[in-house]
């Protein structure tokens, strides 16, 4: 089970892959995400001890230098995070949804995790950069008091960054909403 991810994000896509290559052999680290996204950044996400995601994200933010834009390492990350990053959650009944919307990506990482943590939901998916300007998203599930508990701590973690951009629960969506969202 992953337990630590590491992120680096850039303005560069050519550093960003340079990054990415001396990332992955500078620690045993395991490559979760690398690729571009709007608006002709890069992100590199990888997963492993802490020990080794910390000095893999060091390598990378020596070689990204005056390119990188954000970095991040998270230990303990909650177990639906890597599903809800990859698209691969799987949501049988859309309770009440909630949807946090940010302007970094390292930013939507950390309140995606923080709200899961904080209330019994489940995250659905957690957009990071393509298509989307290089904004962030995360939709989230469960019951309204839970999912309304989870948005607010997430959005807190937006705050506090001046990153968050806007916050939605909508307490019973539509079976067709469901269906747009998967």
């Amino acid at each position: 089970m992953i337990r630590t991810i590491g992120l680096l994000e850039l303005n560069s896509i050519a550093r960003g892959i340079e990054a990415a290559d001396f990332m992955l052999k500078a620690a045993e680290v395991n490559l979760l995400r690398a690729n571009s996204i709007c608006p002709g950044k890069y992100i590199v996400l990888i997963s492993g001890d802490v020990g080794a995601v910390k000095a893999s994200i060091e390598v990378g933010l020596e070689i990204g230098r005056e390119h990188v834009i954000d970095s991040l390492v998270l230990p303990s990350v909650h177990p639906q995070l890597i599903k809800a990053i990859n698209g691969t959650t799987e949501i049988d009944e859309l309770r009440s949804l909630g949807v946090l919307e940010f302007f970094s990506i390292a930013t939507s990482i950390v309140a995606a995790d923080a709200a899961a943590k904080a209330a019994l939901v489940d995250l659905i998916e957690l957009r990071l950069g393509f298509a989307i300007g290089g904004k962030a998203f995360v939709t989230l599930t469960g019951d309204v008091s839970a999912v309304r508990e989870a948005v607010e701590v997430g959005a807190r973690v937006g705050e506090e960054t001046g990153m968050l951009v806007n916050k939605v629960v909508i307490p019973s969506p539509t079976k067709e909403l469901l269906d747009g969202l998967m």
